[in-house]
C-alpha cells in the first residue's frame, strides 16, 4: 500500500532530509520506494533497492556518527525537489558541497541524482 498522495514532494524530501541529519535509519529509509534508484547525475546507478540504500546509510552513519547535511537552497519543480547541501562528516571537519535531485511519485522518492 502506498503513501497517501497528498503529500507533497517537499514534505517527502524535507523528512527524509530530517531524518537524515538526526541519524534516523528507518525514518529516512521510510521516505523512499522500495525499488529505489540512486545514481550520479547522468552516469552510474550506484544504489538500487531499499535494501542495498538501506545497508549504504547505515554503513555511513556507524562510520559518521556526527554527519550533518546543512541544506543551502531547494527548488521544487512539479514532482521534482533539488536540494543544495553542504555535507560534514566530523564536527569542525572538512565539508562538501552535492546537489541531490530527488524525484517523487505517490509520496515516496523513487529516484535521487547526485551532482558532486
Amino acid at each position: 500500500m502506498s503513501a497517501p498522495v497528498c503529500i507533497k514532494p517537499f514534505d517527502v524530501v524535507e523528512a527524509q532530509f530530517v531524518a537524515y541529519n538526526d541519524h534516523d535509519l528507518d525514518g529516512h529509509c521510510a521516505m523512499f520506494a522500495d525499488d529505489i534508484v540512486v545514481a550520479d547525475l547522468n552516469g552510474t546507478v550506484t544504489i538500487q533497492g531499499i535494501a542495498a540504500y538501506r545497508a549504504k546509510y547505515a554503513q555511513v552513519f556507524a562510520d559518521f556518527p556526527q554527519n550533518k547535511a546543512e541544506l543551502l537552497a531547494r527548488i521544487v519543480l512539479g514532482n521534482h525537489v533539488i536540494d543544495h547541501e553542504r555535507v560534514q562528516r566530523v564536527s569542525g571537519g572538512e565539508t562538501f558541497e552535492v546537489a541531490a535531485i530527488y524525484t517523487v511519485s505517490d509520496a515516496k522518492i523513487v529516484r535521487v541524482d547526485f551532482v558532486k
